[in-house]
Formats: C-alpha cells, sequence, structure tokens
C-alpha cells in the first residue's frame, strides 16, 4: 500500500497523545503521579494537542475534507466512524480529568476515577484506530493478531517516554515512569520484531488460481496485464518496496526507535542528564516510529495486485 503522509502523521501523532493521557491517567488513578497542581493540565494540554494534530491530519487524505464530519454516521459498522466517535468522547474524561485535578485535587476519589476513565477512553480510540487496518481481510499484513496489541503497545511505549520527559522537566522524581516506559521500549521492540517474522513467514492468503476459482486445473497465470498504464490499484494497493530496502529501514527502524530510546532512559535512571535523555529518547522514537508506520504501510499487499502479476 502506498504511505499517506496524514495517515502516517495520524498514527504516529494520536499514538503519543493518546499514550500519555494513558499513563496520566493509570498514574493518577493509583496515586503514583506527582502532587503538583499544574502537573496534569499542562500534560494534557500537550496529549489532546498531539491527538488533535493527528485527527486532523488524517483528513488531508480525503477528496472532499470537508465532509470529514459524515465518517461520524456509520459507527455501527466502521472502525472509521468509531474511531471518530472515540476520539470526540475522550474529550469529556480528559478535560475533566485535568479540571479535578486543577480544582479538587489530586487525591480525591473522582480525580481518581475521571483518570482512569480517561485512560480507557484514549486506549479505546487507539484500539479503533487499530481495527480500521486489522479488519481488512484482502491485506494479510493487516489482517492478523499482531496489529492491534501492537498499536496499543506503541501508544503506551510513546506515551511513557513523553510522562518521563515531562516529570524529568520539571525536577519530579521519575524513577517508576522512566522504569515502565523502559520496560515498554523493550515490548515494543520485541513485539515489532515479532510481527516482521510473523508477516515474513506467512504465505499468501490467495493466490491467482484460488482467486479466480481455477485451482484444480493447477498454475494459473495471466495472459496480459489489466491495464497498460499506471491506474489507481497500482498506484494505492501495489505500492512496492524493494526487500533490501525494507531490511535497511527495519534495522534502523529498531536502532533510533527502540534501541537508543532504551539506551537513553538507562542513563536518566542512573541520574545523567535525565531531562536532556528522556528528550531526546522523546525524539528518537518519534522519528523511529513515524519509519515502523511507512513500513507498515509499505510492506502491505492487497490481493488486488494478482492481478497485476505481483505477490499479495
Amino acid at each position: 500500500m502506498k504511505p499517506a503522509n496524514s495517515v502516517l502523521l495520524l498514527t504516529t501523532l494520536t499514538g503519543f497523545g493518546y499514550g500519555l493521557l494513558a499513563w496520566l491517567g493509570a498514574f493518577a488513578a493509583l496515586g503514583v503521579l506527582p502532587h503538583r497542581v499544574w502537573l496534569v493540565p499542562i500534560c494534557m494540554v500537550l496529549a489532546l494537542g498531539l491527538a488533535s494534530a493527528g485527527l486532523l491530519a488524517s483528513t488531508l487524505h480525503l477528496g472532499r475534507p470537508e465532509r470529514a464530519w459524515r465518517a461520524f454516521s456509520q459507527w455501527r459498522s466502521s472502525w472509521l466512524s468509531r474511531e471518530g466517535v472515540a476520539a470526540v468522547l475522550t474529550y469529556l474524561p480528559a478535560l475533566g480529568f485535568a479540571g479535578l485535578w486543577w480544582w479538587v485535587g489530586p487525591d480525591a476519589g473522582i480525580t481518581r476515577m475521571m483518570g482512569l476513565f480517561a485512560a480507557l477512553a484514549g486506549l479505546g480510540t487507539v484500539y479503533c484506530t487499530a481495527m480500521i487496518y486489522a479488519s481488512l481481510k484482502p491485506i494479510r499484513q493487516w489482517h492478523n493478531q499482531h496489529t492491534a496489541p501492537d498499536y496499543l503497545i506503541y501508544a503506551l511505549f510513546s506515551g511513557g517516554l513523553l510522562l518521563a520527559a515531562a516529570l524529568a522537566l520539571v525536577s519530579a522524581p521519575l524513577a517508576l515512569a522512566a522504569s515502565l516506559a523502559l520496560a515498554s521500549t523493550l515490548i515494543a521492540g520485541l513485539a515489532k520484531l515479532a510481527y516482521w517474522r510473523f508477516i515474513d513467514r506467512q504465505t499468501p492468503l490467495t493466490t491467482l488460481a484460488s482467486a479466480t476459482g481455477l485451482a484444480a486445473f493447477g498454475t494459473v497465470t495471466t495472459l496480459d496485464q489489466p491495464h497498460f498504464t499506471e491506474n489507481y490499484i497500482l498506484r494505492e494497493m501495489g505500492y512496492q518496496i524493494a526487500r533490501k530496502h525494507a531490511a535497511k529501514l527495519r534495522r534502523l527502524v529498531l536502532l533510533v526507535g527502540f534501541a537508543a530510546p532504551a539506551l537513553l532512559l538507562v542513563l536518566a535512571l542512573a541520574g545523567l542528564v535525565p531531562g536532556f535523555a528522556t528528550v531526546l529518547a522523546v525524539i528518537f522514537a518519534a522519528i523511529g516510529l513515524f519509519g515502523e508506520r511507512w513500513l507498515f504501510f509499505a510492506e502491505a499487499t492487497h490481493v488486488a495486485a494478482l492481478y497485476y502479476g505481483r505477490p499479495s
């Protein structure tokens, strides 16, 4: 599939935003978030700002962006519509959580409860985003058991880095946040390796013979191409990346997106310039995750490409 910048921004920025929201809410619900009256409101502006930026960027992929509101009408059957509804509903507990933290206090039961609701709403929105791709049966690299859990793992990984950086910059205790961020970084890296291993070993869901119903007659080949010029299917669904280039990009993603942030978190936990180390970890993770998202789309193959002589 052809990677679209708007969708890359959507899946990357919303992961950072909703991941930070999830960690804020969970930490507040457990009572382990530093009791600073301005901490949650400022972090909430960052979290919702990133999530909103990603959602707005996604409308650039539409032919008629002014009709984006219509996506909300099909929530009964469309994961895209459910994502939009979940994203809007998430603002309510998120803003309520920030307001209660400021006006009522961190230790109030209602504040902790609202923090938990906000965390679940954020992760629910990420899940809806993941299911947009996981529900597409014609694309084997997406329609599998890795896609939805991986999206949630990457959101927690990127959001955990943001929370650790925020705490480090205000000189708040960050041992717990940085330790959990380190654990999520390692888990995210392993999850990415498992996903690549899975799609590399996975057999095609269908072949030209099974797609045409002629499998009983042996190998099926096309006598001629359906089109002689570039068309929509070839541009959007037949996008190909050379295996050698994909291998190089995978190594770069692992190095920049996961290994570098993990090393920087270790330095932060050791007390070596924690503010600088955690902020740099966020930057490296953002670059790496953007590359990871690009590969997620570029390596995906649609079964429609079979009719053009390309593997699915």
